[in-house]
């Protein structure tokens, strides 16, 4: 696998709605997104992604169910893995290289202007 072994992993949840969480681990955490709707695999699809917070590395590898009571209840399992490469990154744009196995690219994600949870993630 390419890439400089930074972890890469999208999860399809089906908590009270199926989502997919994006994670990308950076400094010691993964940082995460919630994408509403199936991951874009080619260029001129965008997805809404949320961020949500930090998740610890181990949780990467994680498929099963969280017990109904939990925070995010329901059935995890892994959609998509792999490693990536930051291209670009400031405050309100990321740019990667993903190493996947259904993603494989250059991806974008763009912070939507004034909204600070909210971005915008893409085949660029």
């Amino acid at each position: 696998m390419k890439g400089n072994n930074n972890i890469y992993v999208i999860q399809k949840h089906d908590a009270t709605h199926v989502h997919y969480d994006m994670r990308l681990e950076m400094n010691g955490v993964l940082k995460s997104w919630a994408i509403p709707k199936t991951p874009p695999t080619e260029k001129g699809i965008k997805r809404l992604a949320v961020q949500t917070e930090d998740h610890p590395i181990e949780y990467a590898n994680f498929e099963g169910i969280i017990p109904e009571g939990s925070y995010g209840a329901g059935s995890v399992e892994i959609w998509d893995k792999g490693t990536f490469e930051i291209e670009e990154r400031e405050e309100d744009k990321l740019v990667i290289h993903i190493y996947g196995n259904k993603l494989e690219g250059r991806y974008c994600l763009i912070q939507l202007k004034g909204q600070e949870k909210n971005w915008l993630f893409f085949k660029c």
